[in-house]
């Protein structure tokens, strides 16, 4: 595992059980294009946003215990263009089968998003994107390259500009910014906007983390995001409304 600097530590604790997980069969997939997504979702009129299905995590309190594919539904039909989906079993209350029920059910394209660390933990459900932080992982380009191998779009978390020159060279087809420092779960708008001037202009390029209000997503926008990902604030409020609101989407 790769790491420059600690984390806290409920993020070492995740850390730690990833490191435990094992993956299954070679799993590969035919999978449906972000990109496309967001440029529909842009000639629609619409911002591309991701929105996260997640249970619960080690930030918020509580359980959301909504039927994920309908939650799923509803932010398609509040005009999410692409959806992501927590794996992560023992801190954020995912698992693979909830993903793989939320893709047989809508027709945007679906990110894995999980803690991977190494190549045998592709092999578990089959996602149009995987998520691969930047900073946990010792060979980023050879883990990239696995993904897409299989199939899988990689979208590759960074935080510092140093990351994002790191998923650049790894071919990452999405790269993140992380607006949410793991070293201290502090989150803080800036981050994306002190990092996305070091990625080339043909990067992809997706603001996470603490993203609550439509002027929270113009100002990342501002700042050259191409899409953003967002989970709580869904999650917590009315989802199709909610979706629609974020996505700039009249009602």
């Amino acid at each position: 595992m790769y790491m420059t600097e600690t984390v806290a530590p409920a993020v070492d604790s995740i850390l730690t059980a990833a490191e435990r997980r094992e993956g299954g069969a070679y799993t590969s997939v035919e999978a449906r294009s972000f990109a496309a997504a967001f440029e529909r979702a842009e000639a629609d009129g619409r911002v591309p946003v991701i929105a996260e299905i997640k249970p619960t995590s080690p930030t918020t309190e509580g359980e959301r215990n909504a039927d994920p594919v309908k939650l799923a539904e509803e932010m398609v039909a509040g005009g999410a263009a692409a959806l992501s989906v927590l794996t992560e079993p023992e801190h954020f209350g995912g698992d693979p089968e909830t993903l793989d029920r939320v893709r047989s059910a809508v027709d945007v394209p679906v990110l894995r998003k999980d803690f991977l660390l190494r190549e045998a933990h592709l092999d578990v459900v089959a996602a149009d994107a995987v998520l691969v932080i930047a900073r946990f992982v010792e060979d980023l380009p050879g883990l990239v390259a696995a993904a897409n191998e299989r199939g899988f779009q990689t979208l590759v978390e960074t935080h510092t500009r140093a990351e994002l020159e790191r998923a650049v060279a790894a071919g990452a087809d999405l790269v993140g910014v992380n607006n949410r420092d793991l070293a201290r779960l502090q989150v803080d708008l800036s981050t994306f906007e002190s990092v996305a001037p070091a990625a080339p202009s043909e990067t992809t390029l997706i603001a996470e983390s603490g993203l609550q209000t439509r002027a929270d997503v113009e100002r990342m926008r501002a700042a050259g995001a191409d899409a953003v990902l967002v989970g709580s604030a869904i999650m917590d409020g009315p989802v199709a409304e909610t979706t629609a609101r974020l996505a700039g989407v009249d009602r």
